[in-house]
């Protein structure tokens, strides 16, 4: 299945809103469930028996001939609200830590996100000036965690994923750069969108077989594969949970490909203007317009 947090123009004082996402069109839950999870944590919280009756009554829905609303109505919020935390991944592919002139460790490099930086598929993400001109764009499989993960082995790692989506994981090259920690380059107001939806796993054969791409004012500048990641999500999610219980809606964020921006010659930063796209094959596109003020 697909999930959606939208918000309708039409019922502005709804607010934000779970929705199943049935081809170009959006079901809401509170619409045809008594009950209805609020939110994609709500739901993911709630367990195996209630994706089950959410699907079912989504079935019926259709079935009984309920109109889903056209996706160009509506307002993509984060595809993931209030999770308990966004994991990181740093230098998860080969090409990318060689173009930052970064060293690719034994052990995955991981830093977390603040969750002011979320926000959805279409927004607009604003910086300061003054702070940096030298903003980069990232594509990244986003993984969402099902039930609580504590050292699981890498066989049975993908048994714990409820969900995958697209991240941009959107830096601050300037600060990333003067600073030994990464958090704070990367979590600007709105420097992670997520989204545009969240596909549940049984969607996805294949985590480490997905196309990652991203364009920016028309301009392909990554063109990868998750083939190409140093470390899988199975291995990821194995090696994280050994010392730390992944809680369900967590979200982990796996790394970029090349393609980087600050790594050409010449450079090429995200500008007051930009419209940046990066997409996952099966998932989805997800569009952030840039304003630098």
């Amino acid at each position: 299945m697909k999930f959606a947090h939208l918000i309708s123009p039409a019922q502005p004082d709804a607010g934000i809103r779970l929705a199943a996402v049935v081809d170009d069109g959006a079901v809401f839950l509170d619409e045809i469930l008594d009950d209805a999870p609020s939110t994609l944590q709500d739901l993911i919280t709630r367990g195996d028996d209630e994706l089950a009756r959410v699907s079912a009554y989504v079935g019926n829905a259709a079935a009984s001939g309920v109109e889903p609303v056209a996706l160009s109505e509506l307002e993509h919020a984060s595809a993931v609200l209030e999770p308990p935390v966004v994991i990181a991944v740093g230098l998860n592919y080969s090409a990318h830590s060689s173009e930052l002139n970064l060293k690719t460790d034994q052990a995955p490099t991981l830093f977390t996100l603040w969750p002011n930086s979320l926000t959805g598929h279409g927004h607009t993400t604003e910086w300061p000036r003054e702070l940096s001109e030298q903003v980069d764009y990232e594509a990244e499989l986003g993984v969402i965690i099902g039930r609580p993960a504590r050292n699981v082995t890498e066989e049975e790692a993908l048994d714990y994923v409820w969900g995958y989506t697209v991240v941009n994981d959107i830096t601050a090259r300037n600060i990333q750069y003067s600073e030994t920690q990464w958090t704070r380059c990367k979590s600007f107001d709105g420097f992670t969108p997520t989204g545009p939806i969240v596909v549940t796993a049984d969607e996805v054969a294949d985590p480490q077989d997905l196309h990652v791409k991203t364009v920016l004012d028309g301009r392909v500048l990554q063109d990868s594969s998750t083939a190409l990641m140093v470390r899988t999500v199975a291995r990821l999610i194995s090696h994280i949970s050994g010392s730390t219980t992944l809680l369900p809606g967590t979200l982990i964020s796996t790394g970029s490909p090349g393609g980087a921006g600050y790594s050409r010659d010449p450079q090429v930063f995200l500008q007051d203007g930009s419209t940046v796209t990066v997409s996952i094959d099966g998932i989805g596109e997800l569009t952030t317009h840039c304003r630098m003020v």
